[in-house]
């Protein structure tokens, strides 16, 4: 039985073998307490919680580690994975980029050299 809340700057050393194994111990024990609760009229219900909160960090963590070798696989490729792309909002994801909205069609600089904007001095 694991003693206490599991801290999440511990779990980031840990390899994903170490994590999965200390997952599976957690699940079991926390299924021991659940039967517990329903036989007996003593509940240890913060246990249960910390229990549960504890699974929620390894989970994350596990999570955590897998994007991140899956962003260092697609560093280079053409395609990102919809979930791996920054979300920002539906507006910015359609604006044109930047070099797209720098160029200018032939036509359009023909007529900025032919017809440059007027300047004009104005009187004081």
């Amino acid at each position: 039985m694991s003693s206490g809340k599991v801290k999440a700057a511990q779990l980031w050393g840990k390899s994903k073998e170490d994590l999965v194994k200390q997952l599976g111990e957690l699940k079991t024990e926390l299924g021991q307490l659940r039967i517990q609760k329903i036989v007996s009229s003593s509940t240890k219900l913060n246990k249960i919680h910390d229990l549960r909160k504890s699974i929620a960090r390894i989970l994350t963590i596990i999570n955590a580690k897998q994007r991140a070798q899956l962003r260092l696989f697609y560093k280079n490729k053409k395609y990102l994975p919809l979930d791996l792309r920054s979300k920002q909002t539906r507006a910015i994801r359609r604006r044109l980029s930047p070099e797209d909205k720098a160029r200018t069609l032939e036509k359009t600089k023909k007529r900025q050299t032919h017809f440059p904007q007027r300047k004009f001095a104005v009187k004081a």
